[in-house]
């Protein structure tokens, strides 16, 4: 209480001193009668509205120091009173900053104790992580914080500040540190507290110029914290990647070096942890924004996603067939040509998933027009479909699932009409193959019989040789 009532001492004095200027400065002025009744009169509005601002900021600081105790939720002895009161009181704080449009007049004696208080609500330690990222988007619990009566109108408060206030005046207060303490709050299991956080976070890259690049650089480290250090219990990564989303859509073309290694080093790599279906969404987007931009991307970004293919996650699979779909529809039949091979290999190795869910993606996959046509259309278009075909006639012939084999024979119907010469070459090709796989087994069955024959007669020798060896 000391602190604010010198803060409000020395801003009224200073109030008085610049008012004793001005009218000093008028006074000895060579004014006319009407002049300096003018003056006089002006002089009057301007005290009258430093009054009434004095007032006002005087109000301010009387709230941020009732204000300015925080409470843990969880303490009895806390009274449950004193924190309503402190809430309305936060209320009536934001109500005095908000009709500020043209830009809060605020002194730095009024801005240090706010930020101060702002400060000690928000930059708290976290409670542990309660939900689990392994689940699905949809299926994600949200965990209330006890505190969020009183969080909400702090981070109303901040928001207001950084909307109406100029960047020069607030610079002082938001610095990097400021920024890095803001990204720490991301891993809060409240979602409201995330959407908050996207707001203000937006906002400030939005106004804030000469702080975008340590922003983004910021926001990279915390996706390489938890693709590759094991963080994998950060419930914003998914809000994280919506801002940047919504930054990569405002870079230009052609996109520069400090871009392309953004995508490759960091966007991808976010496909391996193995709770990335609960922010699949917002990755792709921002990976599909890279594509839209620069087409030649795709072929990198599609290798990207087969090196980082999952082996037992079925879920995994399932969203990222799904992605490689969205891609080919953006992709040239030139950048197709160069991984259409291993593109069309790891999409045959998942339709003959044991999965029935994997396999029906994957054969629907051959429903995309765009896809088919540009596999008929490669190079290697004979090594494309051969490979194809074998993963078919496997389908065929022995899948547990009747409708993975239902839908397998309308795909290969399908391929027959289109390419009926070269399904059937490949058909004979298939059977070649099989005919010298099994003679090969044949021959290695032989050798594996003659080599069990050859050391059964060696053993009934050494038998033979020892018992003729021994006395009567």
């Amino acid at each position: 209480m000391l602190f604010f009532r010198r803060s409000i001492k020395r801003y009224l004095l200073r109030l008085r001193q610049i008012e004793k200027r001005r009218m000093g400065a008028h006074r000895n002025s060579p004014k006319s009668k009407k002049m300096k009744a003018n003056t006089l009169k002006s002089l009057l509005e301007l005290d009258s509205m430093y009054r009434r601002r004095s007032s006002e900021h005087y109000g301010i600081l009387s709230l941020i120091s009732h204000c300015s105790y925080t409470s843990t939720f969880v303490d009895p002895s806390e009274s449950p009173s004193l924190q309503c009161l402190k809430r309305d009181k936060l209320i009536k704080l934001l109500s005095l900053l908000k009709p500020m449009r043209d830009g809060p007049c605020l002194p730095d004696e009024v801005l240090s104790p706010l930020f101060s208080m702002i400060q000690d609500h928000l930059f708290r330690r976290l409670p542990p992580p309660s939900t689990s990222i392994l689940l699905d988007e949809d299926d994600l619990i949200a965990t209330p914080a006890a505190t969020w009566p009183h969080l909400q109108p702090v981070y109303d408060i901040l928001l207001c500040l950084v909307t109406n206030m100029e960047p020069k005046t607030l610079g002082e207060y938001i610095k990097d540190s400021f920024i890095l303490n803001l990204l720490a709050l991301f891993k809060s299991d409240d979602v409201r507290e995330r959407e908050s956080l996207k707001k203000l976070y937006h906002q400030i890259y939005s106004k804030f110029h000469g702080s975008r690049s340590f922003m983004r650089k910021a926001m990279n480290d915390v996706f390489l914290h938890y693709t590759f250090e094991g963080d994998e219990k950060h419930a914003g990564i998914g809000d994280l990647l919506e801002i940047l989303g919504t930054i990569i859509n405002g870079f230009s073309v052609p996109l520069k070096e400090e871009h392309r290694l953004l995508l490759m080093r960091v966007l991808m790599p976010l496909h391996r942890p193995k709770g990335m279906q609960a922010y699949h969404k917002q990755l792709a987007y921002c990976v599909h924004q890279f594509v839209e931009k620069e087409p030649v991307l795709g072929v990198a970004v599609v290798s990207g996603i087969l090196r980082y293919w999952p082996t037992t996650n079925c879920h995994k699979e399932i969203v990222l067939i799904g992605e490689l779909g969205d891609l080919v529809e953006n992709m040239e039949t030139e950048e197709y040509k160069a991984i259409a091979l291993p593109l069309c290999k790891r999409i045959t190795k998942c339709f003959n998933s044991q999965n029935s869910q994997v396999a029906e993606r994957a054969l629907y996959m051959w429903n995309n027009e765009r896809f088919v046509k540009m596999a008929l259309q490669a190079e290697a278009v004979e090594e494309v479909l051969s490979v194809v075909v074998e993963g078919m006639e496997e389908n065929v012939r022995g899948h547990w699932s009747k409708s993975v084999r239902q839908l397998t024979h309308s795909v290969k119907e399908m391929l027959v009409e289109m390419e009926p010469v070269l399904y059937a070459r490949c058909l004979v090709q298939l059977d070649h193959r099989h005919l010298e796989a099994e003679a090969e087994a044949e021959t290695k069955r032989k050798q594996r019989w003659e080599r069990v024959e050859m050391a059964a007669k060696l053993n009934q020798f050494i038998l033979e040789s020892l018992r003729s060896g021994l006395p009567d």
